[in-house]
């Protein structure tokens, strides 16, 4: 058995022949800032999601979006060669929102760990307490 599927293999083939594409020959203002995060293959190898991640707003987001849907036969026709299949397959393009939610709980954790680390004002002991016998007995 093989230690990867065909689709996953694919499914990196497609990754860095789009990547290798906004690089060099895509000249779509829209899509320039976007970063391929990631390509999920069907196991009958008709239709691949492409993730993509664009740091902006709402509005950089739809426009990314967009411009994407713009060049997808563009895109489709320069990347075929490269692949070598019977077909090729249909590019679904999704936003990764991933790496938002990532940098948003990083900083709730480092705001959690920093208010942690902070001494109290309110809290004081005027004698330290031992720890094997916090009542003085």
């Amino acid at each position: 058995m093989k230690p990867y599927l065909r689709a996953d293999r694919i499914s990196v083939q497609i990754q860095v022949a789009i990547t290798e594409l906004l690089r060099k020959k895509l000249q779509n203002p829209k899509v320039e800032m976007a970063t391929i995060s990631g390509v999920r293959l069907t196991s009958d190898l008709r239709i691949a999601y492409v993730y993509i991640t664009v740091f902006g707003g709402k509005k950089k987001i739809a426009e990314t979006m967009k411009g994407f849907a713009e060049s997808k036969g563009f895109i489709k026709k320069s990347i075929a060669p490269q692949l070598g299949l019977k077909f090729m397959p249909d590019l679904k393009f999704i936003h990764d929102d991933s790496f938002d939610k990532a940098a948003r709980m990083d900083a709730l954790i480092k705001s959690a760990s920093d208010s942690d680390l902070k001494p109290s004002e309110e809290f004081s002991p005027e004698e330290p307490v031992d720890p094997v016998d916090p009542e003085g007995l």
